[in-house]
């Protein structure tokens, strides 16, 4: 395991190597869950490219730190962290929260961004009661006592019935982690809104949804790709809120065609 002190938290991370010139994917979590999440994407990728994953702050085996957050406080850690690594170029894979941290990320620091996979996010996220509620329900009876309805969202309607002991795992992550650390996480992401720097994206972007994702729906993505120019969307069929892990071979491949498509992979052969 690998840890560093960024930005006064302790982040837990993981770096896998590659040969030298290969491109950085950098891989960000969503709400509730840790890095484990992208398992099954990454070991497509090992060997074609070097890889980061980390806990954002307040989940996974990283720190707490200081709550409230902020999503200034999110992007400044991955920037951090980064820098600490000696990273620029990255190729950045956000999922909800982790996509609304690719985006200010890029609007901070462009010259850490090479593209970006924006998968299951939008420019802004629910509305301000939603989150208020959610907060005040955490802080009533923890994540257990909206655990329920969070996998409903999170899962297509096949996966509990199909992968019955994956989906108690999974559900398992979610109430372990600190209800200090998602509900700051849920206020930074109540108060971020990148609406208006959409239009300055100027890096490849992919932005991809499961067809019967129930926290940001297809046609919430679909509205983040109109507001990116030349951005490419993609919908996966039979998945929720974490295609990452209903359909990882599937939103593997699309990745790999996407960059080929925009020049950014080597292609085979």
């Amino acid at each position: 395991m690998q840890f560093s002190n960024i930005n006064g938290v302790n982040l837990h991370y993981q770096v896998i190597g590659a040969p030298e010139g290969s491109p950085l994917l950098v891989f960000s979590n969503s709400l509730g869950t840790d890095f484990r999440i992208w398992r099954d994407v990454i070991v497509r990728f090992v060997g074609e490219c070097a890889i980061l994953t980390y806990d954002k702050r307040g989940h996974g085996l990283s720190g707490l730190g200081t709550t409230p957050y902020t999503m200034d406080d999110h992007v400044a850690d991955l920037e951090a962290l980064l820098d600490h690594l000696g990273q620029k170029n990255a190729i950045i894979v956000g999922l909800s929260i982790g996509g609304l941290i690719a985006q200010g990320l890029y609007a901070k620091r462009p010259d850490l961004v090479r593209a970006m996979v924006l998968c299951d996010t939008a420019h802004k996220i629910g509305t301000d009661d939603l989150w208020n509620g959610r907060i005040d329900a955490v802080n009533a009876g923890g994540i257990e006592s909206l655990a329920d309805g969070i996998m409903q969202r999170w899962f297509s309607k096949e996966y509990p019935q199909n992968h019955a002991e994956s989906y108690e795992g999974y559900r398992t992550m979610l109430c372990r982690q600190l209800d200090a650390g998602y509900t700051a996480s849920c206020a930074s992401i109540r108060d971020a809104d990148f609406t208006e720097q959409c239009a300055n994206v100027k890096v490849p972007t992919l932005c991809v949804v499961g067809d019967q994702d129930g926290a940001t729906p297809p046609a919430v993505v679909a509205e983040l790709a109109k507001l990116i120019p030349n951005s490419r969307f993609e919908v996966i069929k039979h998945a929720g809120h974490l295609p990452c892990i209903e359909q990882p071979e599937m939103l593997a491949d699309m990745i790999k065609a996407f960059f080929d498509d925009a020049g950014l992979w080597p292609k085979a052969g």
